[in-house]
């Protein structure tokens, strides 16, 4: 069976301007690994405009969140349906700084894994556990347990990735051993494959926490680690790019 094809994806966060998009473009015209995929999902604002100045290039462009509903009275959010007109092709859910911030639970995640669906969108569930979680020896249950209940059952039809990105480990410089990340990687494998079958073994499954070019090449290396969620080095074409080439390819 084919490995699932790697995929380095940058997030921005409540990042950049129109003046960030020279970032964007110098990763455009970076060149990585054949077979792997490269996608940045900048603020909503930059969508549309990331979209054009990345046209005839290989990357990607996704949103950082959506509603669950297509349209409604829901001041200061955003649909899937929009993400998609404004030129995104995916959309990380379930982050956990959405989770903590804006008390978004499992249910509301898949919620918002089938509006994406809808709008024809690839979802980037992520999935974690706290630093008191980790230590208290619950890691793998918490995770297996957010990635069984944060994906619908119509998921299994589409293209989906999951995310695993401690949170303890995110925007602190702090990372996992690489056993650590192996064994969750293993369990979230497991848990998918139980859950979707052939299908749960192509999933390509993401490490995010702290990924730097100078720890990326190793990270990538660990078995059962399809890729790269990014966050601050993602910021700068250089640093992203980076990282992109300590993928390799399917």
């Amino acid at each position: 069976m084919n490995a699932p094809a790697p995929l380095i994806a940058g997030n921005w966060k409540m990042h950049g301007t129109d003046a960030s998009l020279a970032e964007a473009r110098a990763v455009g015209e970076g060149a990585w690994p054949d077979g792997v995929r490269v996608a940045l999902c900048p603020p909503a604002t930059l969508i549309e405009r990331m979209a054009r100045a990345l046209a005839g290039s290989k990357v990607l462009v996704g949103g950082q969140d959506c509603h669950p509903e297509p349209q409604g009275a829901h001041t200061g959010d955003v649909s899937a349906e929009m993400l998609a007109e404004a030129g995104a092709q995916l959309v990380i859910l379930g982050h956990s700084e959405r989770r903590a911030a804006h008390g978004e639970t499992d249910a509301t995640v898949a919620a918002k894994v089938e509006a994406a669906l809808r709008a024809g969108l690839e979802p980037i569930v992520c999935v974690g556990e706290t630093l008191a979680e980790r230590e208290g020896g619950q890691a793998l249950d918490v995770v297996t347990r957010q990635v069984r209940l944060s994906l619908p059952d119509s998921v299994s039809t589409h293209p989906f990735t999951v995310a695993y990105e401690p949170v303890w480990a995110i925007g602190t410089g702090l990372t996992p051993s690489l056993a650590d990340i192996e064994a969750v990687h293993r369990a979230l494998r497991t848990a998918l494959v139980d859950r979707f079958g052939e299908t749960g073994a192509r999933v390509a499954i993401l490490y995010g926490g702290s990924v730097k070019p100078a720890n990326a090449r190793e990270i990538l290396a660990v078995p059962e680690v399809g890729g790269a969620l990014v966050g601050g080095a993602s910021l700068k074409a250089a640093d992203f790019l980076g990282i992109v080439a300590g993928a390799s390819g399917a």
